[in-house]
């Protein structure tokens, strides 16, 4: 078939290299002039599926709340909130209930373990070379922060994933550039996780897409889409429609704006999260693999021969606006537990500040299936473990598309899953 994928950020590449793999004919449209410039540019990178669960669960409307006024909350509002954030916000809180956060769970877990299947089959296959470590690690500063997470630990155990709960000096051991000065209570090790760097697997993907015979068009904006005929669509700027036997959207926050005209209504909206890229300055000062500051909600990752700090969940606001005390935060972890680690000093010429929304449906999963409309199919909704998710939400879609079974339960993964009353 000749199909269309809209968006060439990570769900889209991977989505154009699985139907392309299947045989199609595809055509990849980036209204940006590069392959993943928004939300896959410079996340934290890291890859664990034990830890992609809801961030609607029960309690989180109180933990919200109670950070919002903190100087380093790893929640912020930004107001005044406009009327469709304010009724994500509902629908998030309508979400946290127990019964509710169990199945999205459980859903997403399934995906995120395929999705790293699939990453890792890929990568052998097509010999693909990336900044990739082993190992992740949960940082306890104190009793506090162990309390906390102890659930997690109990979704671990059902997850079936490898953990070990070791003590400070345990943890300076398989860390050894921790910084000897922050006093810490333990840590939560998970070998078997990882973390590697998303953009630079996008961009190598999509050089074998090319190869495979994938076109990419950027810098074109995909003006609407026609509800006659959804797979097919004008260009901004052209006059003459673009026709295709299949269209899948994956241009992540865009989505909604190009659906909701054709009466498909995705409550999703900006979660914006922020990261600091520098050069290490001294390899044994820095860490070996990836990291996260259980109090702050704050990853460290190790990416080749850079260091990426990265956190935050901003709701609200504007991508282009950085909250300063945001990036304060980035550089104080950073700087609690490994220090001298990276050139940040001078940040202007050797710090890369980002910040990058998050398309995020309020109860947790993508959706990935038909949209209801003949021709037009979705993958979008990702949040915060786009990278996590990709490869295996981009398999599930070309094997939908090819009337095939996917090798995972899609039970509550498509468009109906939105039209269910909440439980």
């Amino acid at each position: 078939m000749k199909l269309a994928v809209i968006g060439a950020g990570i769900i889209g590449i991977t989505t154009a290299w699985e139907l392309a793999s299947d045989g199609h004919e595809v055509t990849v449209f980036e209204r940006r002039g590069a392959a993943a410039e928004e939300s896959s540019f410079a996340n934290a990178g890291v890859i664990a599926p034990g830890y992609v669960t809801p961030w609607a669960a029960p309690g989180m409307p109180a933990k919200v709340i109670g950070h919002l006024l903190g100087r380093h909350a790893p929640v912020r509002l930004s107001l005044p909130l406009t009327g469709s954030e304010l009724a994500w916000m509902w629908k998030w809180w309508r979400a946290c209930k127990l019964e509710t956060y169990m199945a999205n769970r459980a859903r997403l877990q399934r995906l995120a373990f395929y999705s790293r299947q699939r990453l890792h089959q890929i990568t052998a296959d097509q010999q693909l070379e990336y900044d990739r470590s082993s190992g992740y690690m949960v940082l306890l500063r104190a009793e506090t922060d162990a309390r906390m997470v102890e659930p997690g630990l109990q979704v671990l155990r059902d997850a079936g994933v490898a953990f070990r709960q070791v003590g400070s000096d345990e943890a300076r051991k398989l860390e050894p550039a921790l910084n000897p000065h922050t006093p810490f209570l333990g840590a939560i090790h998970l070998p078997d996780d990882e973390v590697a760097n998303c953009r630079q697997f996008a961009l190598l993907l999509k050089a074998q897409a090319q190869q495979s015979g994938v076109s990419f068009e950027f810098n074109k904006a995909v003006a609407h889409l026609d509800l006659a005929q959804p797979a097919t669509f004008l260009i901004a700027g052209e006059t003459a429609q673009r026709r295709f036997d299949a269209v899948v959207l994956c241009a992540g926050l865009h989505s909604a704006a190009l659906l909701g005209p054709l009466g498909i209504k995705i409550p999703m909206a900006a979660v914006y999260g922020y990261s600091i890229s520098a050069s290490i300055r001294e390899p044994l000062n820095a860490p070996r693999s990836a990291l996260m500051d259980e109090r702050y909600k704050v990853a460290i990752s190790r990416l080749g021969n850079r260091v990426r700090v990265a956190g935050s969940a901003e709701i609200g606001g504007a991508v282009d606006k950085k909250r300063a005390s945001s990036l304060q935060t980035l550089y104080k972890v950073l700087q609690d537990w490994f220090p001298g680690a990276a050139q940040t000093s001078n940040s202007a010429a050797h710090v890369q500040e980002w910040k990058g929304a998050r398309p995020m449906l309020p109860d947790g999963p993508p959706i990935l299936g038909a949209s209801g409309l003949p021709g037009l199919w979705l993958n979008l909704g990702h949040g915060s473990s786009g990278w996590a998710l990709s490869c295996g939400s981009a398999r599930v879609i070309s094997d939908l598309i090819a009337a095939r079974t996917p090798e995972i339960d899609m039970e509550g993964l498509g468009m109906d899953r939105l039209h269910r009353p909440a439980r």
